[in-house]
């Protein structure tokens, strides 16, 4: 930004406080949102705004501004929606268009006056009396249109919305779809509750937490991974439906599909296993697509997907068989599978174990692949270890998960409720750890102590709502539909405003 430009501002600014105005003033007059006013008359020819005459008073920040002489032209932004404002000198009290021509790009002002159209038939208020609500001293900077630097916008993510009107899109589409998984499931009968953040021992997932310290207690806590464990002790407790839209953290990799800090909904239902699940999901998604976007029937990235129900259903085992010639349980032992991989021409990687080549199998060959809805199912046990077992196979267990545009969107079970598998299940977990693996789940004593108590048989659902809204909205980055998403630290800051 130029520093000379700054200058000039700061000296307006001055020059207005010295003429008596407060550039920051606390109260606004009344007004008329600009998308009523367009509501209203739009639809008006030139004659018909000229006969009713009618005045209005509009508020806004100031997005253009052209100056032709005696003849000004605003561009004014509320709300979204966009007006022009005309001042025209032999029209206005000499002070009034003065002040009008001084106004800056960026500037928050209200405008009075006349309704009707210019000689190019563009709808427009012709100021009659006008007033500064908030002085820019920062210009938005003419290099933001077209703007190709994605970081940047980012990390000026106001001036992004401010001028990118696909991220302004983003944005509301995103609140929408909040708004519609919480009307879904609270016409179901499900509850919204709040669950601890701060945790004094994280689970629900296989990740990498962050860590802080509680002064007062001299206890180390960590930002959750997950709702999952304090949800479900609520359904033990007599809650039998309930949910939590909130933000999760995980201290792992950047990518178009992950960020650190992450916006996920979950829901438990008691006397519901994974079949339950998996109606309650597609007819979630399905109703928030007609919701948000009218139809079933949406486009990512040049795909054309149809969300409508019911989705396919394939095992992991057929979808990793049917895309690589491997059958990963005809053995259960790493080396084994490592061979009967390499035997169809196949890097196996570099897997520690067994159930992490199978995942490795599956993100490689078959996830890119699952464009349309599709439900994933029967998982090993060793990759679910909060997940009831199959009665048909002990090897899996009841769990799903849910694909769109060639991303894992969700993740489901039938809730173990064993409390003795579930103890072996997380000690063979402690062991992990102990080997190495940081992502393996904590053991946690007072969650096993709840199911000792009892806990119905129960369907659990997870869905990342940042990544539904990139496949509703067309986003090829998650960065796109987060508000504020983490960037790298900048090494040279730049002034870009």
């Amino acid at each position: 930004m130029s520093e000379r430009e700054q200058e000039a501002r700061r000296r307006r600014l001055e020059a207005l406080r010295g003429a008596g105005v407060d550039p920051f003033p606390a109260r606004t007059g009344p007004r008329v949102p600009v998308a009523q006013v367009r509501d209203r008359f739009d639809a008006m020819d030139a004659e018909a705004l000229e006969a009713a005459a009618e005045s209005v008073a509009v508020c806004g920040r100031i997005l253009a501004q052209r100056s032709f002489g005696k003849l000004v032209f605003l561009t004014l932004l509320d709300e979204g929606a966009r007006i022009q404002v005309t001042a025209r000198k032999q029209e206005l009290d000499p002070e009034v268009f003065a002040f009008v021509k001084a106004l800056d790009v960026g500037d928050f002002a209200r405008f009075e006056g006349r309704v009707w159209r210019t000689q190019k038939g563009e709808l427009s208020v012709d100021v009659a009396s006008a007033e500064l609500l908030a002085k820019a001293l920062r210009p938005l900077p003419e290099k933001w249109h077209g703007l190709k630097d994605v970081e940047m916008r980012y990390r000026q993510r106001t001036l992004d919305l401010l001028v990118n009107e696909d991220a302004r899109r983003i944005a509301v589409l995103r609140s929408r779809t909040i708004r519609a998984l919480r009307s879904f499931l609270d016409a179901r009968g499900f509850l919204e509750v709040e669950t601890p953040v701060l945790q004094p021992l994280y689970g629900g997932a296989a990740a990498l937490p962050f860590e802080t310290h509680h002064a007062t207690y001299d206890q180390k806590l960590y930002l959750r991974i997950s709702d999952e464990l304090y949800l479900k002790r609520l359904v033990a407790g007599g809650l039998d439906r309930v949910y939590e839209i909130g933000h999760n953290f995980r201290n792992e990799g950047v990518s178009r599909k992950h960020n650190p800090e992450f916006t996920m909904l979950e829901c438990y239902r008691a006397y519901a296993d994974y079949r339950d699940m998996m109606e309650l999901t597609e007819a979630m998604i399905e109703s928030i697509a007609r919701e948000v976007r009218g139809d079933t029937r949406i486009e990512f990235r040049g795909e054309k997907i149809d969300l409508k129900g019911p989705w396919p259903r394939v095992t992991l085992r057929d979808a990793i068989a049917e895309a690589t010639g491997v059958d990963v349980l005809e053995t259960d032992d790493l080396e084994g599978l490592r061979q009967a991989v390499r035997a169809r021409g196949l890097d196996p990687g570099e897997a520690p174990t067994w159930a992490k080549l199978v995942d490795d199998l599956f993100s490689a060959h078959v996830e890119p692949g699952l464009v349309q809805p599709t439900f994933v199912t029967d998982y090993p046990w060793e990759l679910s270890p909060l997940a009831k077992r199959s009665a048909e196979e002990p090897r899996l267990v009841e769990r799903f998960e849910p694909f769109l545009a060639g991303m894992e969107i969700g993740n489901a079970f039938s809730e173990l409720n064993d409390p003795d598998d579930q103890r072996q299940r997380l000690e063979a977990q402690a062991g992990a750890r102990r080997a190495g693996d940081a992502e393996a789940h904590p053991l946690d004593e007072d969650y096993i102590r709840t199911l000792e108590y009892g806990l119905p048989p129960t369907g659990g659902l997870g869905v990342g709502v940042d990544r539904l809204v990139m496949v509703l909205s067309d986003a090829a980055h998650i960065r796109e539909v987060i508000l504020f998403p983490h960037l790298r630290p900048e090494v040279n800051p730049r002034d870009d405003g």
